[in-house]
């Protein structure tokens, strides 16, 4: 989903809230015109979620028109902390790690630069992201930025929300963890960036920032100890550009959970791109 701003009037609170946190309020024109982008996959009963975890259920309370003569609706959800767009506390491999409501709010907001290796993934269902990768991103863009969002684009979201095709299999269960195939990150690359450039967070647009075949989960482990937040099943990265973009990735604030369902959104400043 993409919404349209053009305004020669006042950037809005929203806006004037994104530059202060992202550092960019003595750039007005930054905020003067552009697009969102809705980067979030909608929670129904066809999300994506690991073999083992619970899927999403939305269970209907009460909808009609009430004995009162209005009309009403509510509802209930279940669903697993790990599924769908979400975001991964540092402290779901880390002892040391920060759960979700202790994340600062700084490390969720910020500029991002988007890697994008879609060529290679969909030549490799295995794909890693790895150092040269970034290497050869930096040969063109120079080094990535300090405190930036890390995004990486596999191409991955267009096979949402077909098991087979995003997770390697449609099967349930703990047989199937072994059969997941779907693009991941490298952890000698997540090791590099963990500790050579200083970013605020990384996400991808498939289910795990480990790939598929992975049964150390090393890049999730990397990066949690050094309390960098993680966004997985990530949506419509393509609709970025290299750099430019601003992204803002907000949980559902769970006291001491591991993970959570995400809404991030991203602003694309200027008319076209």
């Amino acid at each position: 989903m993409r919404v349209t701003v053009r305004s020669r009037f006042k950037p809005s609170v929203p806006a004037v809230l994104l530059a202060a946190l992202t550092g960019c309020a003595s750039r007005p024109d930054l905020w003067s015109s552009g697009q969102w982008v809705d980067l979030t996959h909608s929670f129904s009963a066809e999300t994506v979620y690991w073999p083992t975890a619970t899927p999403f259920r939305l269970e209907p309370v009460f909808v009609g028109t009430t004995e009162k003569g209005f009309h009403y609706e509510a509802y209930q959800f279940q669903a697993a902390e790990h599924g769908g767009t979400h975001l991964d506390a540092s402290n779901h491999f880390s002892a040391h790690g920060l759960a979700v409501d202790r994340i600062p709010l700084d490390r969720l907001i910020g500029p991002a630069v988007v890697i994008d290796v879609s060529s290679k993934a969909a030549k490799n269902p295995d794909y890693r992201v790895g150092q040269d990768d970034f290497a050869a991103w930096e040969k063109s863009h120079g080094p990535i930025p300090e405190e930036v969002i890390v995004l990486l684009r596999t191409g991955y979201d267009r096979f949402w929300p077909d098991p087979v095709k995003y997770l390697g299999t449609a099967e349930r269960g703990e047989a199937a963890v072994a059969k997941l195939h779907f693009p991941g990150l490298d952890s000698e690359a997540a090791r590099w960036l963990a500790e050579r450039r200083r970013i605020k967070a990384v996400g991808l647009d498939t289910a795990s920032i480990d790939y598929g075949q992975s049964s150390h989960f090393e890049a999730h482990r990397i990066l949690s100890e050094k309390r960098i937040p993680i966004f997985e099943n990530v949506a419509r990265l393509g609709e970025l550009p290299t750099t430019g973009a601003t992204v803002a990735a907000l949980p559902m604030k769970i006291e001491g959970g591991s993970g959570a369902p995400l809404r991030i959104i991203a602003w694309v400043p200027g008319k076209n791109r």
